[in-house]
């Protein structure tokens, strides 16, 4: 970044932090494998362990990283169905939408989105009676949701994800 511009921006308006090569290596290899000790991460990005442990803990108060978790198989793990569910809302509704979404057992993402709809909600169940409810009972029960459409998901390929690495 040059002198004078102004950083680049994240998702509502907040700041983004920024992060040298070192940091996205870091990133990098966190994101392919979470439980990796701090002395193979210092290792393969050839800095100190201390360093290492300065960097990550930054990252962490700066909110790049904002947690550490397990990703689940969700046949194994005894949700076999999964539907992403489209939402018409009343403006100047979503904040209290989505914090009411969180709420609801089995969904697991919810986005403000752009295009013919105003909200994408990815929602796992046990099976078609749990989405059903969830659906039905809950996700239209919310205040201010206008309208719902479910679209069922047959099959998931898991993509990359975020990453910085080659």
């Amino acid at each position: 970044m040059s002198e004078g511009d102004s950083p680049p921006t994240a998702a509502a308006g907040r700041t983004a932090v920024p992060l040298d090569d070192i940091d996205r290596q870091i990133l990098g290899r966190l994101l392919e494998d979470g439980r990796i000790s701090v002395r193979s991460l210092a290792e393969q990005v050839h800095i100190s362990r201390a360093n290492a442990y300065t960097r990550i803990g930054r990252l962490v108060a700066e909110d790049v990283i904002t947690g550490f978790t397990a990703q689940l198989d969700a046949q194994r793990a005894g949700l076999g169905t999964s539907a992403y569910v489209t939402m018409s809302i009343e403006q100047n509704a979503w904040r209290d939408i989505s914090r009411e979404l969180r709420r609801i057992p089995y969904v697991e993402h919810v986005a403000l989105v752009t295009g013919d709809f105003d909200v994408l909600v990815l929602v796992r169940a046990p099976d078609n009676l749990a989405l059903r409810k969830v659906v039905l009972e809950s996700v239209q029960a919310v205040p201010g949701v206008r309208s719902t459409r479910t679209w069922l998901v047959f099959d998931e390929v898991r993509g990359r994800g975020a990453t910085w690495t080659d």
